[in-house]
């Protein structure tokens, strides 16, 4: 089995905006191996959070190839690609997207309800447990402060066993010692499941436990930087 588990060639990304296409990424070459965290980091505007949008499918290169776990995500179909990412994908955003009308359990439980699973409700319990939200299974998102909704989605993202968890801004609508928890949830997760971990960040502390980190400008890769690795004091 290949090593690298997600590949990107000379992709592209063009959007139709106001004024017209906007040429989003500009060929974009990346491997990332598997089991390494990679953070994305760059300024507003960089195609960060674009390129992180490529990787899982959510927004389709325009133009060359992106391969996932040996299957080429530019050629499938959006039902395929749905398909795919449930089994093989937990992605986190900046913005909780948990139901409102559902408990944090149903919420956790949602990827394995439509897989099929027939224990999803028992798994969806043993996630909530572990990100400490065991007691808070049965509140509703208004009834949860907003880091225990991103826990939630943390949860939500894990209870497949994804190879591959994408995050974008995971704390950036949290307070910063409520960020650093996540942070570690997140990193635990990680370990937890044996996963690739892709984020994007603006938080220097956060890339700095990536094991490898990429700077975009332009929409291109700018620069990448290994020495960042594992920055965090002990």
């Amino acid at each position: 089995m290949s090593d690298t588990i997600l590949s990107l060639a000379d992709a592209g990304l063009v959007l139709e905006g106001n004024a017209g296409p906007v040429e989003v990424l500009k060929g974009i070459t990346l491997d990332v191996a598997r089991g390494e965290s990679l953070g994305l980091i760059g300024p507003s505007g960089s195609g960060k959070s674009s390129l992180l949008m490529v990787m899982g499918g959510l927004e389709r290169a325009t133009s060359g190839t992106v391969r996932a776990l040996d299957h080429d995500l530019t050629a499938m179909d959006e039902d395929a690609l749905a398909r795919f990412r449930r089994g093989n994908m937990g992605i986190v955003f900046q913005s909780f997207h948990l139901i409102p009308t559902m408990t944090a359990l149903e919420n956790v439980a949602i990827p394995l309800e439509l897989a099929g699973v027939a224990e999803a409700f028992d798994r969806a319990g043993a996630e909530l447990a572990a990100v400490g939200l065991k007691d808070r299974a049965d509140h509703y998102p208004a009834q949860l402060s907003g880091g225990e909704q991103q826990r939630v989605a943390l949860a939500r993202a894990a209870v497949s066993r994804p190879a591959i968890f994408l995050a974008d801004e995971p704390t950036g609508n949290l307070d910063a010692a409520t960020g650093e928890t996540i942070m570690d949830l997140l990193f635990g997760l990680r370990d937890r499941h044996g996963a690739t971990l892709i984020l994007v960040t603006h938080a220097p502390e956060l890339a700095a436990r990536c094991d490898r980190v990429v700077r975009l400008a332009d929409g291109r890769v700018a620069g990448e930087d290994r020495a960042a690795a594992r920055r965090v004091a002990e």
